[in-house]
């Protein structure tokens, strides 16, 4: 599958590799694999990661579609918050990918789960095996993980009715003086950004989001989230709609944050009706560590 990067203007001059990161959802080690591998050219030449682009270059990925011999298990921690025969329930660091896609075939948390158990729904193929829903690999925190088929249909069932309790925490930009708010604005791709999703009227679904205020800082405000709707980088784009983006988002937040931990936005809070039991599950998982610091900071702590 062939991909063409639409580049802003915010681009030029900027590394190759620091580029397609924000445009993708490939990390630098993953670009530069992809470049060594002749996957991505600019302007049909190959170039170095530290290729500065330019106004008016045309950067193309060739992104093979991943094979099932490829998808092989490898030996990475999880953090498994439960399990038992039917579901497993892990919080996932920021960094790891959730799934195996083209041009990223290691490190995922699908390559760990293999390695886990060997009891994954089949439902979503081979390349995603027992995942019923994702979150943005600089997303950290909760997922739940059918290990069979009747699982995987119950709680892709409880997905679609909403009845999946999910809390997100996030730190955004600027001060929220109303102590809670409700985002109701569809969301669809960004017709001048293919890889980034939009508020727009334009092939858009419905997208919902509230929020609660936590604490308040000089110049950001801590929140919690719950969506009622589960589209692309919901959360993401709905805060920057609204003028609060998410502290350290690559994408759609502010170049001088320090992103080396991409966006500040954890699932923190994970509640289900367990598919074969019927008793209620829920979950709450720790602020990662480098996100706890940042708040310490901000209080002065």
């Amino acid at each position: 599958m062939t991909n063409t990067i639409v580049l802003n203007e915010s681009d030029f001059g900027q590394r190759l590799d620091k580029v397609l990161t924000e445009h993708t959802d490939y990390s630098r080690t993953n670009i530069k694999t992809m470049l060594s591998r002749g996957l991505i050219t600019v302007n049909d030449a190959n170039v170095k990661a530290s290729y500065k682009v330019q106004q008016g270059d045309t950067i193309v990925l060739e992104e093979d579609d991943p094979v099932d011999t490829e998808i092989h298990p490898e030996d990475i921690p999880l953090d498994i918050v439960y399990e038992d025969s039917d579901v497993i329930v892990v919080n996932k660091p920021e960094g790891m990918i959730v799934h195996p896609s083209a041009g990223v075939y290691t490190g995922t948390l699908v390559n760990a789960l293999l390695y886990h158990c060997d009891d994954l729904s089949g439902i979503n193929g081979v390349i995603r095996p027992g995942i019923v829903h994702r979150i943005d690999k600089d997303t950290s925190g909760l997922l739940m993980i059918a290990k069979n088929d009747k699982a995987h249909q119950s709680l892709s069932a409880q997905l679609q009715e909403h009845s999946v309790n999910r809390r997100y925490v996030a730190l955004v930009h600027g001060v929220i003086n109303h102590s809670h708010g409700r985002i109701v604005a569809p969301i669809g791709r960004d017709p001048n950004d293919r890889q980034s999703m939009t508020v727009t009227s334009k092939n858009a679904k419905d997208a919902i989001t509230n929020f609660t205020v936590l604490e308040r800082f000089d110049d950001m405000t801590l929140i919690e989230c719950r969506l009622e709707t589960g589209r692309t980088h919901q959360i993401r784009v709905h805060m920057q709609y609204i003028g609060h983006p998410v502290y350290g988002d690559p994408k759609y937040g502010y170049r001088h944050d320090d992103q080396s931990h991409g966006q500040y936005l954890h699932a923190k809070k994970l509640g289900f009706v367990h598919p074969v039991t019927g008793e209620r599950m829920d979950f709450d998982s720790e602020l990662p560590d480098f996100f706890e610091a940042k708040l310490k900071e901000l209080r002065g702590e």
